[in-house]
């Protein structure tokens, strides 16, 4: 099954300019998501959406299955992030200190990740499902209210409060 109105895609593979930009506002979000789990930087994340909505725009009518189109989308993703990736390999850093290119954060301790999950699981639940979806699953907040059913206001208002329940509890350790 597809999560996009397999008329919207027919109808783009078929040529149809309003079902094509349609499509493209659609699958945006979800493009995102892939980029920002695919990509090895975040600085390449709005590269690699802006180049396969070009793909997507562009190769419409190639796609073959309504029901391909999600996975098709997360193939070209990949590829446009392992090549953004790639780049960095063939640009010449001689003379320049490893330092100066990255910087010097130690990635967070495992103590501090148990930390952070017993906050997560200290927050009453429908505040933590809210947080969950935001930060861990990188849902926006009209998908977050759609599914959990409540109004985008109330998604922004349990994020924000539950932010700052997290940061009390992360302060008093």
């Amino acid at each position: 099954m597809t999560r996009y109105p397999v008329e919207t895609i027919e109808a783009a593979t078929a040529g149809d300019e309003a079902a094509l930009e349609a499509l493209l506002k659609l699958a945006q979000p979800d493009i995102r998501r892939y980029a920002r789990r695919s990509c090895k930087y975040t600085s390449d994340v709005e590269d690699a959406v802006q180049e396969t909505l070009f793909v997507l725009y562009r190769h419409i009518g190639a796609l073959r299955s309504t029901a391909a189109l999600s996975s098709w989308l997360f193939t070209a993703v990949h590829r446009f992030c392992i090549g953004l990736a790639k780049r960095l390999v063939t640009l010449d850093f001689s003379g320049v200190e490893p330092q100066s290119l990255f910087g010097t954060a130690e990635p967070p301790s495992y103590a501090l990740r148990i930390d952070v999950a017993a906050a997560i699981q200290s927050l009453p639940t429908h505040y933590r499902e809210v947080v969950i979806l935001r930060d861990l699953e990188e849902m926006t907040m009209h998908e977050i209210a759609t599914k959990t059913g409540i109004t985008k206001d109330a998604v922004k208002a349990r994020l924000r409060r539950a932010r700052a329940l997290l940061r009390e509890y992360l302060e008093e350790e």
